[in-house]
């Protein structure tokens, strides 16, 4: 303790002797913090959350996502991607905007709830939500592409079932006939074998009903969407860089930091110039 005391004591001693030294230093440090703050370029940020989309008449066991989730997430990290987004919008990928676009991308999968936030800064508020939007769309087309077969088999398969559904029908109707008109005539082994084919119709009839239903139910909206935003794109009301409080108390503390390394400085060069002339003083006498 004795020793931290005497090294306090020694260091304010060289702060009052070399004062204009550390404030020089300290000065010079937080001007520039300062200049940074207010001239850089403001930057903001958009977030997007991305719902990838599905369909749900997939066979069981088989991924109803056009592609699955990990490479959805690895295809956001393509650069053709990204400048596939950036063509979409008319910019010149070598613009500094596309650059900062690229370099801030940032992609937060989240498995578990089937989403993924997408993260992009611009150096305007409506560029920012620009690029994030074209992002989701971009994306969208892309698996727009890819679900159209599945879609297109399961609007064929729909229109099987209500083709064959149809037909069932009209058959049960012509049974339904039929068997009025054996019953009337007394022929009863006619009208016991009508009376199965008309229950062996009604089953069918009933199967196609089924997965006519299940078909519907599952191209409705709830279980066959496109990919697109789960919620709007979001925006924060100020810019995320640069961060003015932050960087001039960095300033402040490089400031203070880099005068304590000045004034050492400047009072060691003092001691070695006064020591050599004590020297040669008390030589000469």
């Amino acid at each position: 303790m004795q020793r931290d005391e005497i090294y306090l004591l020694d260091l304010w001693r060289i702060l009052t002797r070399e004062w204009r030294s550390f404030f020089s230093a300290m000065v010079v440090v937080l001007a520039v913090a300062v200049a940074y703050a207010t001239l850089a370029t403001p930057k903001w940020e958009a977030q997007a959350w991305i719902q990838v989309g599905q369909v749900a008449t997939q066979p069981a066991g088989q991924d109803p996502r056009p592609e699955p989730f990990q490479r959805v997430v690895e295809r956001l990290q393509t650069v053709d991607f990204q400048q596939q987004v950036l063509q979409g919008l008319g910019m010149p990928l070598t613009s500094p905007e596309a650059g900062l676009y690229r370099g801030s991308l940032k992609v937060d999968p989240s498995p578990y709830s089937g989403l993924i936030k997408v993260s992009v800064r611009a150096t305007s508020p409506s560029l920012a939500r620009r690029l994030a939007q074209a992002t989701v769309d971009q994306l969208h087309l892309i698996h727009q592409r890819l679900m159209a077969a599945p879609l297109a088999l399961a609007r064929d398969r729909l229109a099987r079932v209500e083709a064959e559904l149809s037909q069932a029908k009209a058959m049960r109707d012509t049974l339904h006939a039929v068997a009025g008109n054996q019953h009337a005539a007394g022929d009863s082994d006619a009208t016991l074998a009508g009376n199965l084919l008309l229950a062996t119709t009604d089953t069918s009839i009933r199967e196609l009903e089924q997965s006519r239903d299940e078909l519907i139910s599952r191209m409705a909206r709830n279980y066959t969407f496109g990919t697109s935003t789960a919620w709007p794109v979001y925006q924060p009301d100020r810019p995320v860089s640069p961060n003015q409080i932050l960087i001039i108390g960095l300033g402040m503390l490089g400031g203070v930091a880099l005068g304590l390394v000045a004034a050492v400085a400047s009072s060691a060069r003092r001691r070695d110039v006064v020591q050599p002339m004590a020297a040669a003083g008390a030589l000469t006498r």
